[in-house]
Parts: structure tokens; sequence; C-alpha cells
């Protein structure tokens, strides 16, 4: 495996965006939307069959794990669920880019790069469910929590590779974070110290097109990779539908920061095939046409058209893959049941890392108001 990249000059060039002529910014991309392969004069990417086919069953897996989120969710077994659909190349290629070492700050859909780094589904869905605090050690997997607060995780980003660095280290940081989130402060604060400290971090930005029911346009003048000028580092925008760009892309700006090039910033170009979360309805702010352009790039049947054309996988692999997803997701829905619901009065504990007055007269208040069921049932026992 190898990957070729003058990073430096990633800000310049690369692929026209198909259909957009000469008005499109630049696109890095190597797999067409048909699954045609193509080159990239500064980023290439050389990858086994067994590589090629590891990302296929990351994407199909993944995509099946969301389902199941989405449909336990509708059954009342979660309280919420962001859904990545569509997202997949995005996530599997940046999360396979980056090391052991490298530690990673998530928002709160990055559910593929949690598979990436070894976190258990499960433990993504007990957070939802509110039956656990985040429900995975973070330096376990170098996978910090989610970040529900929109773009703080930037910041702890970039404190994190300020460390790293004066520590010496060689590994990164890479943190993700949406087009939304591009317009807030924290984002903004994050770059300014990135680039004057020259921290060894990769800012992603999956821009979906749509922050909850405001669109891109309404949150950038300019595509959201030409900010990063603008802080003094690099930004490149790769088609965050083909995993192959997306893994090259990435490798490339990591291993860039890790011998001290400093922050870069990724923008995937993609789509929200789905709704905000499962508490939002999209139909009420774009139109299906939209979607449907979108579906035609498929970041699964993309890889899965390039898979076949090249004789790497067949319809034995494909069905093997299904079999695997079909058997993941009875784990997940059986695991999802069968977690206990927490001790209501635990809702009191790590909030302080000592004891506080008023969290004593709320936990005293709660406990009241708990018994009072208790008595109303005894009552009606007699």
């Amino acid at each position: 495996m190898s990957v070729k990249s003058t990073a430096a000059r990633s800000s310049r060039g690369g692929a026209k965006r198909r259909g957009g002529a000469g008005a499109q910014p630049p696109l890095v991309q190597l797999l067409t939307p048909e699954g045609e392969r193509v080159e990239h004069r500064e980023y290439s990417i050389d990858l086994t069959p067994e590589e090629l086919r590891g990302l296929y069953r990351d994407m199909v897996l993944t995509r099946r794990f969301d389902a199941e989120a989405v449909t336990l969710q509708r059954q009342g077994e979660l309280g919420l669920w962001a859904s990545l659909l569509g997202q997949e190349a995005a996530q599997i290629g940046s999360g396979r880019a980056t090391r052991a070492d490298d530690y990673v700050f998530p928002t709160y859909r990055e559910h593929g790069v949690a598979w990436t780094r070894g976190v258990d589904p499960l433990n993504l869905l007990g957070m939802f469910r509110g039956v656990n605090n985040g429900g995975w050690d973070p330096n376990e997997n170098n996978f910090q929590l989610y970040t529900i607060v929109i773009g703080s995780q930037t910041l702890h980003a970039a404190g994190y590779a300020m460390g790293i660095a004066k520590d010496g280290a060689d590994s990164a940081v890479i943190a993700y974070f949406g087009d939304g989130a591009s317009s807030q402060g924290d984002v903004a604060e994050a770059f300014t110290f990135a680039a004057v400290y020259n921290a060894p971090v990769v800012f992603f930005c999956q821009n979906n097109q749509w922050a909850i029911s405001e669109p891109t346009e309404k949150q950038s003048r300019v595509p959201i990779y030409q900010r990063a000028a603008g802080f003094g580092f690099p930004g490149v925008r790769v088609d965050g539908n083909d995993v192959l760009a997306v893994l090259a892309v990435t490798r490339a700006a990591l291993e860039r920061a890790r011998t001290g090039g400093g922050p870069m910033l990724v923008e995937a170009f993609t789509y929200r095939m789905g709704a905000h979360t499962t508490s939002d309805d999209a139909s009420r702010y774009r139109l299906d046409d939209e979607r449907v352009a979108w579906e035609a790039k498929d970041p699964i049947l993309r890889l899965k058209a390039y898979l076949t054309k090249q004789g790497v996988a067949d319809e034995a692999y494909y069905a093997e893959v299904d079999a695997e997803s079909d058997t993941m997701a009875k784990r997940v829905r059986e695991g999802v049941r069968s977690m206990p619901d927490p001790d209501p009065m635990s809702i009191f504990e790590n909030v302080y890392a000592d004891g506080h007055s008023l969290v004593d007269e709320e936990r005293a208040a709660f406990a009241e108001y708990q018994a009072s069921f208790e008595d109303h049932q005894e009552g009606a026992a007699r």
C-alpha cells in the first residue's frame, strides 16, 4: 500500500467535478460514480485486493448498523439517532487512514470512524439509549467520546495536538465536524491555535450539504476548504463518496501533520441521504430530486462496480458480507433490548469530582419524588 502526494500543494488543482464544468472547485477523485478508476496528479493510492474488499465490507456493515439504529429508534428503543447514510466513504476512508497511535475527535455521527477504531457498535447505542455516559474508554481506542456541542471538539483536538507536538511524539490528531459547524466560533479558534502552534492536526469536514435545514451556501460564501488559506494552512476538497480518494487524501494529510507540516483542512464533499436526526423531517426543506441525483453517486455501489470490473470480488463475496451484516444486525437488536436500565439515582453521580450541596439537595428531592410512586402503589394494593 502506498500513497504519493504533495499535500502542501493540495489547495491547487485536482480533477474537476463531473458535470460542473470550470465553475466548480477542484475535487480530488480516484473512482468515478460509475466505478471507473481515474488518476490524480497529486494523490495516488495502490491497494491490494484484500484491502479493497475490506473497504467494501466496512461500508456495508456500517450502513447496516446505521439502518438498524434508525429502526430501533422508531421502535422506541433509542431516544435519538443521527444517521450517516450516504457518508460511509467519507468515514471509512478517513478512519482507515489513521494509525493506532493517532487520536480521533468525533462529533455524534462518526459511526463509521468508530467502527474503524474498534469501538463496539453497541457502545454507541448505549449512549443514545441513555444507559451510559458515553459508553467507551476514549484511551482504549484513541477515539474520544461523541461530542454533541457543535464544533467544540475541534478545540479539544487542537489542544491535544499541541500537546503531542510538545511531547515530541510522531502521531497525529484528526477532528471531525460538519459544514454547519464550520460557522461556529470554536472552529475558527481551533484553526487559529492549530496554525500558530503548527499543531499536527487534520480538520476533517464532512460537507453533507445541509446544516439541519440550512444549505451550505448559507454557511459560507466560498467553498469550505478554501477557508484554511485565511488561517495559514492548506485545504483540499475530496469526493466524499469516493472511498479511495478519501483514504489517499486523509492519509497524506495525516502524514504531513506527523512530519511537522502542521494542520490541514480536508473537505469531504458528500451528501446526507437521510434526515439530520430521527427527530428531523428533511422533506420539509429539500427536494426529492436532489436526493435522487446523489443516489447515483452511492459510495458502496461505486466501489462494488469497481471490484466487480476488476475481478477483485464476486457474488459469493458480496453474499458473504451480506450474511455477516445480518448476523451483526441481530446482535445489535438483541444487545440493545437487553441493556439494563441504569439506577435512576445515578444521574447525580459524576457531576462534580467532590460533593456539592446543590446536587445533594437535588438528589434528596428526587429520591423523595421516586418514593412517592412506591407509596402510591402500596396504597393501591391495600
